[in-house]
């Protein structure tokens, strides 16, 4: 069975939540040796998952937004790494193929390749000398054009999922020009190279290598669009990241709810669930993820009913939802290690492995402060109007 063969949003999500069941216990795994789980990631291409965002202009089943971040939000559960690594492939190809952003044959190709095989893209736009892209900064990644057609060379840092990509979207410099354009990559080309350069203590088996492009010869038509750092429009697609810590929160919960239930100190009857001081967190827990749940599976309903001219005057609004879902993310850990106490430390314990995760959202686009600054200016413009 294939999800793309359910005929329903329920079907898909009950479908899904017994697939990724498993994952949740292999997480230890390859976390503590920062492994890719490359089981993972083949379960999910054998249900088809990798498919679901695909349009129908397409062939695809053309998922919402709403139903791509509660499908991450479950995985994310389960573990949070196999849930942002995936997350990132499944948003892209819904916005590439919804906004026609490639040629019409590029992304029938590319379509094709997933159809068949499960093949998986992400871009790679982050290096060591520009930090994020949202930033403005210009790629040191440099693309010449030749007779026929372009040589790329360069240093892509966090390219998230980088052990099992078939393609990349990477961002270069064209030589000669101030120009940026973004080209495909299949990563079976000659002089590309995976460095395994990823030590983080978040995320650890995300394989969020370097990626090394060392004359790396595309075709002409492999440069899919010209691009302006710093400038995006709005983009639904990246609540899928909100989304996978708002799943890590859930998961802190019930590890604080079974053991809350079932610890039983001498010092008490019953167990501590019943202690007013533990009821208080766990109280402020379920209210933060209803705050949180509210926030995110609100903005996905308003993007998806929206028409282009609204989803262009989102972007505060969701950069606000993955601000306020993932700081609540974080709270709602922190509460959940402070219900278990001095045991959420141990190496055992998965509310040490949540912890870590979680914090990574903080660094993942947009930033804090970039959110921030654009409600502010929000507000004026509204007051003045």
């Amino acid at each position: 069975m294939k999800l793309t063969e359910l005929n329903t949003v329920e079907e898909r999500i009950n479908f899904l939540e017994k697939t990724v069941r498993p994952f949740k216990n292999r997480a230890e795994k390859y976390d503590k040796p920062a492994k890719f789980p490359f089981e993972n990631i083949e379960e999910l291409r054998a249900v088809g998952y990798p498919e679901l965002t695909i349009p129908e202009a397409f062939g695809g089943t053309g998922i919402s937004l709403t139903e791509m971040v509660k499908h991450q939000e479950t995985i994310g559960k389960a573990d949070g790494s196999t849930s942002l690594a995936i997350g990132w492939h499944m948003g892209l190809t819904k916005h590439i193929g919804e906004n026609s952003i490639w040629k019409k044959e590029k992304y029938e190709e590319f379509v094709q390749a997933i159809k068949d095989q499960g093949a998986l893209f992400n871009n790679a736009a982050t290096e060591p000398a520009t930090g994020s892209p949202t930033r403005g900064g210009k790629p040191e990644t440099i693309a010449k054009e030749t007779e026929h057609g372009w040589v790329i060379n360069g240093r892509k840092t966090f390219t998230t999922m980088a052990p099992i990509l078939d393609y990349v979207g990477v961002s270069a410099t064209i030589d000669g020009t101030d120009q940026v354009g973004s080209f495909l990559i299949k990563t079976e080309l000659d002089g590309v190279q995976v460095e395994e350069t990823w030590d983080s203590i978040s995320m650890r088996a995300t394989g969020s290598h370097d990626l090394i492009l060392d004359h790396v010869h595309v075709a002409s038509d492999d440069l899919l669009e010209y691009l302006t750092p710093g400038n995006k429009k709005p983009a639904g697609w990246l609540l899928h990241i909100p989304a996978c810590y708002l799943g890590i929160a859930k998961a802190a919960q019930e590890e604080a709810l079974q053991f809350a239930t079932t610890y039983s100190p001498n010092s008490i009857k019953g167990t501590i669930s019943e202690l007013p001081n533990v009821q208080q967190k766990l109280g402020e827990i379920q209210l933060l993820l209803m705050e949180a749940e509210h926030f995110l599976y609100r903005t996905a309903h308003k993007w998806d009913r929206s028409d282009e001219n609204v989803r262009a005057t989102m972007g505060p609004e969701l950069g606000a939802a993955k601000l306020s879902v993932v700081n609540k993310a974080n709270d709602i850990v922190d509460l959940a290690m402070r219900v278990v106490g001095a045991r959420s430390l141990s190496e055992k314990n998965p509310l040490q492995r949540y912890y870590r995760d979680v914090r990574a959202g903080l660094h993942n686009p947009p930033m804090d402060d970039m959110t921030i600054i654009n409600l502010a200016k929000k507000s004026i413009t509204d007051f003045e109007n």
